[in-house]
């Protein structure tokens, strides 16, 4: 009787019962991987002597992969993946993706160490390759798109506002979401006009209505060739909302990234501020799936292998 193909279910809920019993084991982290990179199980085999042919696969006793049971070629379902050679336990790595997905402004790696009972640095580095997974390069296709800069990174006492010339505690970045859609997240090294623009015309598409505020860096949208429609709020003067101009919606997702770097992971280095970006982009993007969060970060390990390959 042909095994039928494990999934998750797409119910919002997905609870840590849930997970213990689709994932008990390493044993079923790898057939589940499997069977995600086969769906219909591994029945060609491409060694020199079978050359393509159709052929059985058995699991072989202590090692992740399946052997050909004509000509004995092992395949290694996590090869190209983020579990390729890791000494990890597979239900480890999927615990910890587990307890990212399951969090609304993420984990520490701390927590996540705590959680899984491994070493700090092995709980780091498995969320750091999970983040690294969850960068998309997208293309907004609303017809409102609100812009906004930030700055990431340490408090000053003195002189609060946007950071002088020279100073490197904060980390500027650039934000820049649909309506009612999607979200680009991006770290950048200044925020002039030639940067600015720059990520405009990469993300946005033409003739899209752009609202800012009266940074000069975007003083350069209406001469851009793609021909954006531009307006812009004076926050310098005490206005945020005039009629429909409003720079509210990127605000907003900036107000969440900041209040979960400091409650969750306290600070993040300028080397490693993108990653944590696309965390809470993905999460951002995805906000009215139906699907748990958990489903989602497994399809980018397969995606990214798709895209690789």
């Amino acid at each position: 009787m042909k095994r039928q193909r494990q999934s998750i279910p797409k119910e919002q809920r997905y609870s840590r019962d849930d997970f213990r019993r689709d994932f008990p084991h390493d044993d079923a982290c790898l057939e589940y991987i499997k069977e995600q990179r086969w769906p219909n199980g591994i029945t060609i085999c491409d060694s020199d002597q079978c050359r393509g042919a159709q052929r059985k696969h058995h699991r072989v006793t202590g090692r992740t992969a399946y052997a050909c049971d004509y000509c004995g070629k092992h395949i290694y379902p996590l090869a190209g993946t983020i579990f390729e050679k890791t000494s990890t336990p597979l239900h480890k790595w999927f615990e910890a993706m587990f307890l990212m997905g399951a969090t609304r402004c993420g984990i520490s790696a701390k927590q996540i160490q705590r959680e899984i009972v491994v070493t700090y640095k092995t709980a780091w580095r498995i969320a750091h390759q999970l983040r690294k997974l969850l960068s998309e390069d997208l293309q907004l296709e609303g017809s409102s798109v609100e812009i906004d800069e930030t700055y990431v990174g340490g408090v000053r006492k003195y002189n609060p506002g946007r950071p002088m010339r020279g100073d490197k505690k904060k980390t500027p970045a650039m934000g820049m979401v649909e309506r009612g859609g999607r979200v680009v997240a991006l770290a950048v090294g200044d925020v002039k006009g030639s940067t600015l623009l720059g990520h405009i015309q990469n993300h946005v598409l033409p003739d899209s209505m752009i609202f800012t505020d009266e940074l000069g860096g975007y003083d350069g949208i209406k001469h851009m060739p793609n021909g954006y429609n531009h307006r812009r709020i004076k926050h310098s003067a005490g206005v945020y909302v005039r009629g429909n101009i409003h720079t509210n919606t990127i605000e907003g997702f900036w107000s969440l990234v900041k209040r979960g770097i400091g409650g969750v992971y306290h600070s993040v280095s300028q080397k490693h501020l993108q990653h944590y970006l696309d965390e809470y982009s993905f999460r951002y993007n995805r906000r009215d799936d139906a699907k748990p969060m958990f489903a989602s970060f497994l399809e980018q390990v397969f995606l990214k292998v798709e895209q690789a390959s």
